[in-house]
């Protein structure tokens, strides 16, 4: 795996889910202590600045009066009726520990559902970067993780998911995505392992 054939792409870090007061922080909040999902986070993208790879983060932000969402179901039903990732809101900024990367994290706007790929230029930016590796982070595994690394796999790309460096509704949920789901299409690897296959 080459660092300049890389993308680590993030998904979630926001203050919705991961802050102490954010809307939907205990629906994923044992999860990702369990995982250590901010700190192994952290210190991925710490080894990973002053490398070529990319690293991308894919918020999910909505108008104020989520006109995008017609008759939504499921999960985008629970955004909605929350009023979750709304724009010019604390909820939908990056968390700080993300953000203090500043410009080494390229921001891809214009999510507005469960697959990054889907309304915004995540394909035409990884293409334009001759990326063949893509590497999966953050919240939440059955949703927009799951989602995001299958529409990577059909695309073409060689996708891994970081085991530590991911979390779900549930302990069990996380675990059983990493265990059964996602090696049906991914490698499925810790941060320290993606590091060491970075440095050959």
């Amino acid at each position: 795996m080459l660092y300049e054939k890389t993308a680590i792409i993030l998904i979630g870090y926001q203050n919705d889910y991961f802050s102490d007061e954010g809307i939907l922080h205990d629906v994923i909040e044992e999860s990702s202590r369990v995982t250590g999902v901010l700190s192994n986070t952290v210190k991925l993208i710490e080894h990973l600045k002053s490398t070529p790879t990319l690293i991308i983060s894919t918020p999910i932000i909505f108008t104020s009066d989520y006109s995008e969402l017609v008759d939504p179901v499921g999960i985008l039903k629970v955004i909605k009726d929350k009023q979750v990732f709304k724009a010019d809101t604390v909820g939908a900024e990056t968390i700080p520990e993300i953000r203090q990367f500043d410009k080494r994290i390229t921001e891809i706007s214009g999510k507005r559902g469960l697959n990054a790929f889907s309304n915004t230029i995540l394909d035409e930016y990884l293409k334009k970067n001759k990326i063949t590796n893509v590497i999966f982070a953050g919240t939440v595994v059955s949703i927009c993780i799951d989602s995001t690394a299958r529409a990577a796999f059909e695309k073409g790309y060689k996708v891994s998911i970081l085991s530590d460096c991911t979390s779900g509704r549930t302990v069990f949920e996380q675990k059983f995505y990493c265990e059964n789901i996602f090696p049906i299409y991914a490698k499925v690897i810790t941060h320290q392992e993606l590091i060491n296959a970075l440095n050959g």
